[in-house]
């Protein structure tokens, strides 16, 4: 069981990454917005502590003169997550990385994506690897994006990285968790934070992710391409905390018949 699934001794449910604990479970993105007006008021009903920021694609600060998201997300009130979203090599990555640090002023906590191919925007494990290694190797505290391969994500939290982060589904593609025996595996097995990424499509899909188990849901599209995404915010936010109470709380076992609510011993013939 990872550190992040344990009581603190206060006896609060937090969650832990990299030595820093946050009382949200639920971890959003910041991109496919109207505005950055928008941004700010989902941000806010998710209860999200921890957002995450496409380096290559959102400007926080990169390029004077233009809407900066960092004004209406500032770092004293969440935690900024950098990604590397948009790379397909691991030298692209690290390099985004890096940038990433210089804009935050040292800011050494990213999320590691680097992907295959555009169509299925499936992360391409060999140079994420390689990424990983590298990142480790210099400091970086990485939040690493993955298929749902359990021995793949036990051999990034082995080379170091802070938390897997196994896709549910394709990203943006809304499907849920498409294999939920490789997720709990993942989850048995974790030696690290687990946040499902990617594939989340509605409230139950993150309420069944906390069930198996999960640490948390990072999620981006699910909210951003709702009808109404301040509203799902709020729906995505009551889920996570919904699914993560009743994996404390532990359901009753599957049966195949019924079995009688109320005790029949001392009832009237």
């Amino acid at each position: 069981m990872s550190e992040a699934t344990q009581h603190t001794e206060a006896g609060l449910d937090e969650l832990v990454i990299a030595g820093r604990r946050y009382r949200s479970r639920l971890l959003t993105g910041t991109g496919k917005y109207r505005d950055l007006e928008e941004t700010r008021r989902a941000s806010e009903a998710a209860g999200a502590e921890i957002v995450t920021v496409a380096i290559r694609r959102t400007n926080i600060g990169q390029r004077a003169g233009e809407p900066n998201l960092l004004e209406v997300l500032p770092p004293d009130r969440y935690t900024i997550l950098p990604n590397t979203a948009g790379c397909y090599t691991a030298a692209d990555a690290v390099r985004t990385c890096r940038l990433a640090r210089e804009l935050l002023d040292g800011h050494a906590l990213v999320k590691l994506e680097v992907l295959g191919d555009e169509k299925t925007l499936f992360p391409d494990i060999t140079q994420t690897l390689a990424a990983a290694e590298t990142l480790v190797d210099e400091g970086f505290e990485v939040m690493v994006y993955t298929n749902d391969d359990p021995i793949v994500a036990r051999r990034f939290a082995e080379m170091g990285c802070v938390s897997v982060m196994p896709l549910a589904a394709p990203i943006g593609s809304g499907l849920g968790i498409q294999n939920r025996y490789n997720i709990l595996t993942i989850v048995e097995e974790a030696a690290v934070p687990i946040i499902v990424d990617a594939g989340v499509g509605t409230a139950s899909d993150a309420a069944i992710a906390m069930e198996l188990g999960c640490d948390g849901v990072l999620m981006n599209t699910a909210i951003a391409g709702a009808r109404d995404p301040v509203l799902m915010a709020g729906a995505m936010k009551k889920a996570v905390q919904a699914g993560r109470e009743a994996f404390l709380a532990g359901r009753i076992p599957r049966k195949r018949f019924a079995s009688a609510s109320s005790p029949l011993d001392g009832t009237i013939a």
